[in-house]
């Protein structure tokens, strides 16, 4: 065991943020910290390396052991370059390296008697140098700094020049370099883009110590975790697995609860019916079974009600009428900012029942695509076309549409003035707005409550056409779910942009993927969209698609020739259809032989028997060809 949390307690004033809080950390674990927002997993990360005290409870750390902690805000480095920041997180190596250096320039100025004793010494540091990885520390730190975004060119930037952001991806960098025995990582991936998330994810996973993360990139935690500790609602409970496994613990957890409670509250009710109809004849004997009764009540440990909050968002996306098969033709448009090309001729269709998540690196236009589709912004040349029926939602990430003096409660009735005072109560209900926070202003929101708000506007618009930009922006883990089984159950059409690759592998059957201005169409969700990737591009290729060399590889895959791929693709499949029913067929007509020979009317007609064994071995041979031809398609 390398760390042990034991029955942590934590208030601020009257609210207490976690309790009870106990779990271990095993050598080599990999270990998330999840919870909605304010259940206190920043606090405990601080209680661990101990910066902030626990009000009751223990923290052990296995003796000799050592972490680093890697804070949302972090402290500036100044007075040095990122490398050095870097290397300076081995003082121990570099010190070693220096006195190395000393001693080689001093060789030549010893005594040959004292030449066998100063090169022993020579040897034993040289060999501990070696031991603790003094010839690879440097490659080691360009390659972390490298896979956190950092060009070479950059190695030489003084952090007084670096953004907050820069500043913490090299603090990430210093501490990977540090190598402890445990490392604590609170929202690692904040400044990340993706190819680095996608590297960190295999850093982490093949990281010889142990970590433990904070983080709401549910792919991330799903990539490299053994283990997950649930903060939510106030409570401890740890669960064997990754994030998605957690996921269905956790559900299968809150509804056993959820029958236990009720259980239990159900006894409670028939003892104390029991103890009131015993005291109620009013005769010693009776007295006494109705105290022996209560006593034994009273020391129940009486299990706490299930809390309400876990109801969390109630989300429900209904369509008022359908749509068209056609649903939007984006035909051959091109967008300029001032004199900078956003995308030129991009053309993409959607049909009704389409999925299609937009992917790309940061700056290629991908919500400028949604805005040209919803009207928000011009575009110089091209056409855009909704089809028959289509009613559009929108959900933008900025909150735009959202009037920053209204109230919650007048920002839903001005949209639908239609709707009764108690229907809009309601519905701001479902959305955890409740009492007087329906009469906060839209200006006093936090991003997340500017998100539920928006949500619950597109619920209410019954839209056959959804357009989402970055919808699961701002909201916590628990809404995310909830939003994306909506979704799932959701009728109408679908099309956003979105950086949550846990959120896309959930939601998508088409990934629309803008490189170089152009798109590259892949059929499934995420996972489809890498597996197919790796076999258009090989395994040198980068998961993450950044490459200069797949992107220009990828945008000639055009739609004309992933259009001839799938075609093939459905031909092959029909020819596989066709042999499988023609297999099954001569089963069940062998089957049939096979009755006919245990018949006492043909067991003793030679003729018969002869007849039957030549249709057997007829129909042997075709299925003998059959299953051959099924192995080759197959394959």
């Amino acid at each position: 065991m390398l760390l042990n949390v034991s029955h942590i307690y934590k208030s601020f004033g009257e609210d207490r943020v976690i309790s009870d809080a106990t779990f271990t950390v095993e050598e080599h674990s990999k270990v998330a910290i999840v919870g909605n927002n304010g259940t206190g997993k920043s606090t405990l990360l601080k209680i661990i390396i101990g910066e902030l005290p626990a009000d009751e409870g223990e923290v052990t750390l296995k003796k000799d052991a050592t972490f680093g902690y890697l804070a949302q805000y972090q402290e500036d480095y100044y007075g040095t370059n990122i490398l050095d920041t870097v290397l300076n997180a081995r003082e121990d190596l570099l010190s070693m390296e220096r006195r190395l250096a000393e001693m080689e320039a001093l060789m030549s100025s010893i005594s040959s008697d004292d030449m066998a004793s100063f090169m022993d010494n020579y040897h034993k540091l040289q060999h501990q140098f070696d031991l603790n990885g003094g010839y690879t520390f440097r490659s080691e730190a360009i390659g972390i700094l490298k896979g956190l975004g950092f060009s070479e060119s950059e190695f030489n930037k003084s952090m007084n020049e670096l953004s907050g952001g820069q500043k913490t991806r090299v603090s990430l960098g210093r501490l990977l370099a540090s190598s402890p025995d445990l490392l604590l990582l609170d929202e690692p991936i904040n400044h990340l883009d993706l190819n680095s998330i996608v590297w960190l994810e295999g850093y982490l996973s093949s990281y010889k110590g142990a970590v433990v993360i904070v983080a709401h990139d549910r792919y991330f935690l799903d990539k490299i975790v053994d283990h997950v500790v649930d903060l939510s609602y106030g409570k401890t409970n740890v669960y064997t697995g990754n994030y998605s496994a957690f996921v269905e613990q956790k559900a299968i957890y809150q509804l056993s609860y959820e029958r236990s409670y009720e259980k239990q509250q159900k006894e409670i009710e028939h003892q104390k019916a029991v103890i009131d109809k015993l005291q109620s004849f009013n005769r010693e004997k009776s007295i006494k079974r109705a105290e022996s009764r209560k006593k034994l009540l009273d020391k129940m440990e009486v299990m706490d009600a299930p809390d309400k909050d876990r109801e969390g968002m109630r989300l429900t996306l209904e369509v008022e009428k359908e749509s068209g098969k056609d649903v939007l033709d984006f035909s051959h448009v091109t967008k300029s900012y001032q004199d900078k090309n956003i995308f030129t001729d991009l053309s993409f269709e959607v049909h009704k029942g389409d999925r299609i998540a937009i992917l790309g690196d940061n700056g290629t236009g991908k919500t400028t695509i949604l805005k040209c589709i919803n009207g928000l912004t011009d575009f110089e040349s091209g056409e855009i076309r909704f089809g028959a029926n289509v009613t559009v939602g929108y959900y933008d990430q900025e909150q735009q549409g959202l009037t920053e003096s209204n109230t919650v409660f007048s920002e839903l009735h001005d949209s639908y003035p239609f709707l009764t005072e108690t229907k809009v109560r309601n519905t701001l209900a479902a959305f955890m707005f409740t009492e007087d926070d329906v009469f906060k202003r839209i200006s006093e929101l936090s991003g997340g409550e500017r998100g539920r708000v928006s949500l619950a506007k597109l619920m209410l618009s019954k839209s056959n056409f959804l357009i989402l930009d970055e919808p699961t922006n701002h909201l916590d883990m628990d809404s995310k779910e909830r939003l994306e089984d909506a979704l799932n159950e959701y009728d109408g059409t679908l099309l956003y942009v979105s950086h949550d690759r846990y959120f896309v592998n959930r939601t998508a059957n088409i990934i629309l993927e803008l490189t170089d201005g152009k798109f590259v169409k892949y059929l499934g969700n995420y996972d489809d969209y890498l597996k197919k990737k790796e076999q258009f591009f090989g395994n040198e290729l980068s998961i993450s698609g950044a490459s200069q060399s797949s992107n220009e590889s990828a945008a000639k895959l055009d739609f004309k020739e992933q259009k001839r791929i799938e075609a093939e693709k459905r031909k092959l499949q029909n020819k596989i259809n066709k042999v499988e029913e023609e297999i099954e067929k001569l089963e069940n007509e062998k089957a049939k032989t096979d009755e006919e020979f245990l018949k006492p009317e043909n067991m003793t007609n030679s003729a018969k028997l002869n007849e039957l064994t030549a249709k057997q071995k007829e129909i042997d041979d075709k299925l003998a060809k059959l299953y051959e031809n099924w192995e080759e398609l197959n394959l």
